[in-house]
């Protein structure tokens, strides 16, 4: 069983590059290749800044994981804010309701294995990130 988790609160910038390197501090104790953690390292930085933009406050969870004898990391972030009315729409490239170049999840989605988002009008939203070592 791995032992290892780590519960980043977001409100400001800094809580971002928190999460960043507790992400990359986390999967290295994995297999995981220095391209790898970088890779990691850059989905959490793509997802985090959409709960400051979006609901001003959530929490990114980063943990190791095991499964059928395969080793990763789990990346959960969470938010209570206002939800993603059109997920379809939320992860295509360049869609962004905030002005941004809409990056964020679609390109998070293509740096880890597995991808998920889940979200609620008016109750938040949850993604759902895999990265499996090779």
């Amino acid at each position: 069983m791995l032992d290892g988790e780590v519960r980043v609160a977001i409100a400001t910038d800094s809580d971002i590059v928190a999460a960043r390197q507790a992400g990359r501090q986390l999967a290295s104790q994995l297999d995981f290749s220095s391209s790898d953690l970088t890779v990691i390292a850059a989905a959490v930085s793509e997802i985090a800044p959409n709960i400051l933009e979006y609901a001003r406050r959530g929490e990114v969870e980063i943990r190791l994981m095991e499964k059928a004898g395969r080793r990763g990391v789990l990346v959960v972030a969470r938010d209570q804010g206002p939800g993603i009315r059109d997920i379809p729409l939320a992860l295509q490239d360049g869609y962004s309701t905030s002005g941004s170049l809409g990056l964020g999840l679609p390109g998070a989605r293509r740096l880890m294995d597995e991808f998920e988002v889940q979200s609620e009008m008016g109750k938040g939203t949850t993604v759902t990130m895999r990265k499996w070592a090779r």
